[in-house]
C-alpha cells in the first residue's frame, strides 16, 4: 500500500466479528519504503491518533507490499524497525499495531482472491501503468500487488472505506472481487461502501512544491523534513524552500497556481498550528515555518529517543498487535477457504 487507506467499520454482529468489538474499526497501512516525512505525519499519522478516541484501530506496516521493487533487504529490514519504533513514538501504542508479513492470512487470502481476479483488470491499473512504463518488464508481484491490497481491506470486513482518489481505483478492484467471490462461493466478505473522508493536510516538497513530500524518492532528498531530522536540519531544509522573485508588499499570499511553493509554506505553517499574520517577507515566513515545525516535531523525536533506546518494548507492543490481528483475520480466512473448497 503506498498509503495510508483508512477503513471505518461499524459493529458486526454476525459470526465473524471478534467478540470483543463494541467500535468501529478503523485499519491503515504504511509501506515501509522510505523515512516518514512531516508530510506523512500531518496527512496520516495524526489523523491515526485522533481515530484512536473513536474507533478500534488496527495500523499496520505493509512489508509485503516493499517488495513490489528491486530493494535492499537490509534496509527494509532497518525501516521497518525505524518506523515500527515511529508509530510508537506519536502515540499510536493504544491502537493494534502489527507488521503485515506476521499475519499470515494477508498473504493467503490474496492467493485465494487471485483465483477470481483477471489479467485483464489488473492491467488497467494505474500504478501498475505508470510504474511499469518505459521498462521491458516488472516483478509479478508489481501487478497483482492490488489484489493483496484488498486481503488487507477484506480480512477486517470493512462497511465503509473512505479513500482518496489516488487509491479509490484499489477499492473499486476490493469490491469486485468480494461481489465476484461472493456470487460464485457464498456469503463470505463485506463488500465495503467507498466514502470520501476529511481532507488532511497536503504537504508538498519543499524543493518541488508541484509533487507531494513522501517518504519514496524525494522522501529522502532535501525537500523532505523527515519526521525524525534535528532543528538545524529542519532549519537549513525550509531555508532552501523553493518560493519566487515576488518580493511585492503581498509577496507572503496563497495561491496554488502562481505561488505554489509559498503556499505551501503556508499550509505547513497553519498545519503546525501557526500563523502568517504580519509577515510579510520570505525570510521571516521561513523563520516562522522553522519555528512552528521545530515545536511540532520536537515531541515525537523525543520520543523516539526513548522508544528507540526500549527496543523490547517495541518488539512486545508488535507480537501483541500482529496476535491479535492474526485472531481478528484467522476466522475469516477460514471461511475463505471453506467456500473455496479448501
Amino acid at each position: 500500500m503506498t498509503r495510508t487507506d483508512q477503513l471505518c467499520q461499524p459493529d458486526q454482529p454476525d459470526h465473524l466479528a471478534p467478540a470483543h468489538q463494541t467500535r468501529p474499526r478503523a485499519l491503515s497501512l504504511l509501506k515501509p519504503t522510505g523515512h516518514l516525512t512531516l508530510g506523512n505525519y500531518l496527512g496520516a499519522l495524526r489523523p491515526m491518533v485522533a481515530a484512536q478516541e473513536r474507533a478500534d484501530c488496527f495500523f499496520g506496516l505493509a512489508d509485503l507490499h516493499s517488495l513490489t521493487i528491486p530493494h535492499d533487504p537490509g534496509r527494509l529490514r532497518a525501516l521497518v524497525a525505524e518506523q515500527a519504533a515511529t508509530l510508537v513514538a506519536v502515540g499510536l501504542d493504544d491502537s493494534t499495531l502489527f507488521v503485515q508479513s506476521h499475519v499470515p492470512a494477508h498473504s493467503q487470502l490474496s492467493y485465494l482472491l487471485e483465483c477470481v481476479a483477471t489479467t485483464g483488470e489488473l492491467g488497467r491499473m494505474i500504478q501498475f501503468k505508470e510504474k511499469g512504463r518505459g521498462v521491458d518488464s516488472t516483478r509479478t508481484s508489481l501487478f497483482t500487488y492490488p489484489v493483496l491490497m484488498a486481503a488487507d481491506i477484506l480480512l477486517y470486513r470493512p462497511e465503509q472505506v473512505p479513500v482518496g482518489d489516488d487509491q479509490r481505483q484499489h477499492v473499486e478492484l476490493t469490491r469486485d472481487l468480494a461481489q465476484r467471490f461472493n456470487a460464485a462461493y457464498g456469503q463470505v466478505f463485506t463488500v465495503p461502501e467507498i466514502t470520501t473522508p476529511p481532507v488532511a493536510a497536503r504537504v508538498m516538497d519543499l524543493a518541488d512544491p508541484t509533487s507531494k513530500m513522501g517518504k519514496s524518492g524525494s522522501g529522502d532528498g532535501p525537500g523532505a523534513i523527515r519526521l525524525l531530522d534535528a532543528p538545524d536540519v529542519v532549519r537549513r531544509k525550509v531555508a532552501r524552500a523553493v518560493t519566487d522573485s515576488d518580493v511585492g508588499p503581498d509577496a507572503v499570499r496563497r495561491d496554488r497556481g502562481v505561488k505554489p511553493g509559498v503556499t505551501n509554506l503556508l499550509d505547513i505553517l497553519e498545519a503546525c498550528g501557526g500563523t502568517a499574520d504580519d509577515v510579510t517577507t520570505y525570510g521571516a515566513l521561513k523563520r516562522t515555518v522553522t519555528d512552528a515545525v521545530v515545536a511540532e516535531l520536537e515531541p515525537v523525536r523525543k520520543r523516539y529517543a526513548e522508544v528507540a533506546a526500549d527496543r523490547a518494548y517495541v518488539t512486545d507492543v508488535y507480537a501483541r498487535g500482529a496476535e491479535r490481528a492474526r485472531s481478528v483475520a484467522q476466522p475469516v480466512l477460514a471461511a475463505a477457504y471453506a467456500a473455496i473448497g479448501l
